[in-house]
Formats: structure tokens, C-alpha cells, sequence
């Protein structure tokens, strides 16, 4: 019988694991812009502290996803930027998914409306999970930043939600 997964809200004590696997994301190349995980203080200022959340199994974390705001202007409060990272020993498992799909219904008990995720177009598995939980391309944004000396481009992807900020 495998383990059990399961998602729980992610606590100050679990920043040296989620740093961990944001560091293994950071040096695929593919993940993020970021070249360094922050402290704990930066990440903590930088994400909302609604929607933080972790996959554990066991005790160990294989996985989080926090969302950061897209503006400190009250008109975008409901719009959120989506980090989900998954341990490299966890990939493909399905936890991705699970961590997406529970991240959207906790950010929607939270009132946000609108999810949006940048992701560069080498990143596949991260495009086919945020489709698979109904994101949709926005565009490509063309040269939006430099990473090692070179230009890359990101994926710009959206959700709406179905129940929060129809009418």
C-alpha cells in the first residue's frame, strides 16, 4: 500500500524543506527567474499569507504552492500569482496536480478570482498540469527577462474562477 498524501497549510517550521525544493527548481533553470532561494523573512513579505500550502507524506513535504500578489491596488486583491514547486524525487506521481487543484479551491475560499502563472514554454510538465486544472494561454510574453546571459520568454496563463467574481 503506498503512503497517503495530503495537503496541509504550510508553517514558518516547514520553510527548510519548501526552501529545499525551491532550490531544486531554481537549478533546473527552467522554474524561475530567481537564481537564490530568499530567506524566509523575503518569501514570507512576498507571498499572501492566504493559500500556502504544503504536500506531505509521512512527515516528509513533497511539494508546496503559495500564491503572491499581481498589485497592492485594492481593485486586483482578487488576482494572484501561482509558485508551485514538487520535489525532483516526487515528480510524476500526480502531486503537482493535487497541489494545483487544492491551491485553486483554497485560493477561491479566500475570495481570489483570477490565478495567473508565468512559465517558461521548456517547462512542460508545469504547462500540462495548469491546463489540466483549467488554465488557459494568455500569450507568450517574448523576452521578458535574462537569465545566464540569454533571453527567455514565459507562457502567460490564467484561470477564472467559476463561483468568485461572476457578478
Amino acid at each position: 500500500m503506498e503512503n497517503p498524501i495530503f495537503v496541509d497549510e504550510m508553517l514558518p517550521k516547514d520553510w527548510g524543506r519548501v526552501r529545499e525544493i525551491y532550490r531544486e527548481g531554481i537549478a533546473t533553470g527552467n522554474a524561475t527567474f530567481q537564481k537564490e532561494a530568499p530567506s524566509w523573512e523575503d518569501w514570507d513579505n512576498s507571498h499572501t499569507e492566504k493559500s500556502r500550502l504544503v504536500v506531505r507524506s509521512e512527515g516528509e513535504i513533497l511539494g508546496w504552492a503559495a500564491l503572491s500578489p499581481v498589485s497592492n491596488r485594492c481593485v486586483y486583491a482578487g488576482v494572484a500569482e501561482v509558485s508551485i514547486y514538487v520535489s525532483q524525487f516526487s515528480k510524476g506521481k500526480g502531486i503537482g496536480s493535487f497541489l494545483l487543484k487544492s491551491l485553486i479551491e483554497k485560493s477561491e475560499e479566500h475570495g481570489f478570482w483570477m490565478l495567473q502563472s508565468g512559465i517558461f514554454p521548456e517547462n512542460v510538465p508545469s504547462l500540462k498540469i495548469h491546463y489540466k486544472n483549467g488554465f488557459r494561454e494568455v500569450g507568450r510574453r517574448e523576452r521578458i527577462g535574462k537569465m545566464d546571459g540569454r533571453w527567455r520568454d514565459t507562457i502567460l496563463l490564467e484561470r477564472r474562477s467559476t463561483s468568485v467574481g461572476v457578478h
